[in-house]
């Protein structure tokens, strides 16, 4: 059979869509943006092992132990979803899958920074 396509309509919508540099940036950006917040809050539940309920809602009521949870929260939630995005195009080929998963993991990643934030805004402001 012979295919009368020439070698730039065979590869038309099948190569860069100019994003995976950004892609990429996002991700190492906020990996890094991760690493500080990470370890603040591994020492500080190090250091508020064995308190009671009283000290950790104490503790988190601090203006700078709050942003900083809200902040991490945000950022690993966008990392958790950039990550997930690029499994996806990497490994599943059909676009009506890929785009329902992708739709997926939004609103998944979504509604877990805004029920975890909505929960330390309402411990932060004594709700």
């Amino acid at each position: 059979m012979t295919d009368f396509n020439n070698p730039l309509a065979k590869v038309r919508g099948l190569g860069s869509a100019k994003q995976g540099s950004a892609a990429w940036l996002t991700h190492r950006i906020t990996a890094i943006a991760n690493v500080p917040l990470v370890i603040f809050f591994v020492v500080s539940f190090v250091g508020n092992a064995g308190k009671g309920h009283a000290e950790w809602v104490a503790w988190l009521k601090q203006p700078l132990v709050s942003v900083l949870l809200i902040l991490f929260i945000a950022n690993f939630t966008h990392h958790m979803r950039a990550g997930l995005k690029e499994v996806v195009e990497d490994y599943i080929q059909s676009h009506g899958t890929k785009f329902t998963v992708n739709l997926l993991i939004t609103f998944v990643c979504v509604l877990i920074a805004g029920l975890s934030i909505f929960s330390v805004l309402r411990i932060a402001f004594g709700g």
